[in-house]
C-alpha cells in the first residue's frame, strides 16, 4: 500500500523559517522565486493564485498586463489565459490544486519541449496561440 503524501499537520511560514512547501488533499502551497512559463496558457479546470512576499511579478493576460508588487495577491480563475514574469527578484507563494502541482513537476522533468502540448493536455491545460 502506498503512503499518502498529503500533509497531516499544520505548517507555519514566516521570516527566518524555511520556504513553505505544503500539500494537502485539495490545496498545495509552494514558495517560489522562478518565473512562470514563457507562453500564455489556460487551465480549463483549475484555479490558481499567487501572493507576492518580496519583489514584483508581472502577470500577462490575453488583453492586458498587471504588475503585482510585494503584498499583492492575484487570483486567476480556471479558463483565463495567463502567464507571469519576475520583474523584481523576490519570493512569492503560489496556491494550486494538486493536479497543477503534478503538472508543474512533470513540465520541469521534460527532457525537451517536444512533449509540451501533450503533457499540458493530460492536465486539462492548453497553450493560447
Amino acid at each position: 500500500m502506498a503512503v499518502s503524501q498529503r500533509l497531516l499537520e499544520p505548517t507555519l511560514a514566516g521570516p527566518g523559517l524555511p520556504p513553505v512547501s505544503a500539500a494537502g488533499e485539495t490545496l498545495v502551497i509552494r514558495e517560489w522565486t522562478d518565473p512562470g512559463p514563457s507562453y500564455l496558457h489556460i487551465h480549463r479546470s483549475d484555479d490558481e493564485a499567487w501572493h507576492v512576499l518580496e519583489g514584483s511579478l508581472l502577470f500577462i493576460f490575453e488583453h492586458g498586463e498587471m504588475e503585482a508588487p510585494a503584498g499583492s495577491t492575484v487570483f486567476v480563475p480556471a479558463g483565463v489565459a495567463h502567464t507571469y514574469r519576475v520583474t523584481e527578484p523576490g519570493r512569492y507563494l503560489i496556491f494550486l490544486t494538486p493536479r497543477l502541482d503534478r503538472l508543474i513537476a512533470r513540465l520541469q522533468a521534460l527532457p525537451d519541449q517536444s512533449q509540451l502540448r501533450s503533457t499540458l493536455a493530460e492536465f486539462d491545460t492548453v497553450i493560447v496561440e
